[in-house]
């Protein structure tokens, strides 16, 4: 075996003595590293002292402060090696636990979440989709995730779907976005304006898939905004709870697609959660693990986002924050819980009796509406505020907004009831009925709500009319008597003169006057 040795400034060759032995060994072992190991193996977490560093991070960040833990009367949330996690009720959007929810992270594959909420939205399911050049070698192939879909071959929307949300592919995201927008970057403009709309305050995305970027960021808040947007769509919630998915060979597929999911929340995986709806996962170097989940117990549905975490404490992570919230906290039914009837405001007050001839109440409290508390805590712990402007529901006449002890946990539409028609009076029968129905119903739901607020300003709006009438009226009348006095004067003067001419024309001739 000969070496290279650098004399007079120029390689030459020169035999080492009694190293061929170790220098063939050497090659050997490079060579078997080139054929043996797994191109994979690049973007897997570091062996050694670099993973033991990870999971020494992973175990500092248990000693980060947990936000909803110093609520008063709240229950205590779990220690997460997470640098950030959330967990949100997803029909009040409360939020039930809270650590770093605002701190800027790099999502990595939970952004698809986004994107497959962008493209339901957009697009029809059996929209033909072709995938491009430039998609399908716009990533690496013995890296990123994907489906081995061929350039120029196409798929339904549908099919597409799956294989972003099951096989977590990069190329189809790629190539969905081309499909809705044209480009990568003018989607990621749409993807900006649809967080905006789901009051996201941290995020900004430039791609589809989460593939690195400095300028791609976001928080566990706002990725828990887009997951209750997500997971309030039962075809987006079924497909990120399938485990693996097939695209049969057709005309535009050269070949079977069989895809397979890498998360291990689904059924008959390591971490299998009984109550999971779906659930996307990420990763990247500088990510580290992302997941987001939705699962629904006993009519409760919650999102869960944990961004910044270690393998596999993303999954042990979230079943721990779902058995949190499930156990410690429980739905109130708004309409049925409230004996005040006016939500705690005094603008709203109840009679018995309606002058319009009516016993159904105007104004109501939406049935379906609901507030998340703690086991521990009674509706009346709770304060509320009523509001007429800003109403997110353009149906309601008013919101009712909800805390405890000063944290939000939820709110209730006061909407116009719609009155039955009158009876004709034809079946007296029937009109019997119904008042021996009224005289034996519960008191309770013979109410009116009238708007305090609006009865004061028509009052005041009447007086005031009433008053400008009677000044109007007074000013006429006045103006009326004042030209009546002119004229009799005026009379009375000419009567006068009169009189003078009438005296001075007797005297001067009597007999012909």
């Amino acid at each position: 075996m000969k070496h290279y040795s650098l004399e007079n400034s120029k390689y030459k060759w020169k035999a080492v003595p009694g190293k061929r032995a170790v220098s063939a060994l050497s090659v050997l072992c490079v060579v078997l590293s080139l054929f043996f190991v797994s191109p994979l193996s690049v973007s897997a977490e570091p062996a050694a002292g670099g993973g033991n560093d990870f999971a020494a991070q992973a175990e500092a960040r248990k000693e980060l402060p947990v936000a909803s833990n110093e609520w008063e009367n709240w229950p205590a949330g779990p220690a997460l090696g997470a640098e950030s996690a959330i967990l949100m009720d997803v029909q009040t959007g409360a939020i039930l636990y809270e650590k770093n929810i605002h701190e800027t992270l790099y999502p990595a594959s939970i952004t698809k979440i986004l994107t497959a909420l962008i493209v339901m939205e957009q697009c029809s399911l059996d929209e033909i989709v072709t995938y491009s050049y430039e998609a399908v070698n716009s990533i690496n192939w013995q890296t990123d995730s994907n489906i081995a879909i061929k350039a120029g071959e196409q798929i339904t929307v549908e099919q597409s779907l799956y294989g972003l949300l099951v096989g977590s592919a990069n190329e189809v995201a790629y190539a969905l976005a081309e499909h809705v927008s044209g480009s990568v970057d003018a989607f990621a403009g749409l993807m900006n304006e649809r967080a905006k709309e789901l009051g996201c305050v941290d995020s900004h995305f430039t791609n589809a898939n989460g593939i690195f970027d400095e300028d791609h960021y976001t928080s566990a808040y706002d990725m828990a905004l887009i997951a209750r947007a997500f997971f309030s769509n039962d075809l987006l919630c079924k497909m990120s709870g399938t485990a693996t998915y097939t695209i049969p060979r057709s005309a535009t597929v050269s070949e079977e697609l069989f895809i397979s999911s890498k998360n291990q929340l689904y059924p008959g995986k390591p971490y299998a959660y009984e109550y999971l709806i779906g659930s996307k996962t990420g990763y990247t170097s500088e990510a580290r693990q992302t997941l987001v989940s939705c699962a629904q117990k006993d009519g409760m549905k919650l999102v869960c986002v944990v961004m910044k975490e270690e393998s596999p404490s993303q999954f042990t992570d979230t079943v721990e924050l779902f058995n949190y919230g499930f156990s410690s906290f429980r739905m109130v039914n708004v309409a049925d819980a409230d004996s005040r009837y006016t939500a705690g405001n005094e603008l709203f007050f109840e009679s018995d009796a309606d002058v319009f001839g009516s016993s159904s109440p105007l104004l109501a409290i939406d049935s379906s509406d609901v507030i998340i508390l703690p086991n521990a805590a009674e509706y009346e712990d709770t304060q509320s505020v009523l509001s007429y402007d800003g109403l997110e529901d353009a149906d309601a006449a008013a919101e009712i907004t909800f805390t405890y002890n000063g944290v939000y946990v939820g709110n209730a539409a006061v909407r116009v009831v719609e009155q039955a028609s009158v009876s004709s009076g034809a079946d007296s029968q029937s009109d019997d009925a119904e008042h021996t129905d009224a005289a034996n119903a519960d008191p309770s739901q013979n109410r009116i709500y009238i708007n305090v607020r609006l009865v004061l300003i028509g009052v005041v709006s009447v007086y005031l009319l009433l008053n400008f009438l009677v000044w109007l009226v007074t000013l006429l009348r006045n103006y009326s008597f004042s030209s009546q006095r002119k004229d009799r004067k005026r009379r009375k003067r000419r009567r006068g003169r009169e009189r003078v001419d009438y005296d001075r024309y007797s005297r001067k001739d009597p007999e012909g006057f």
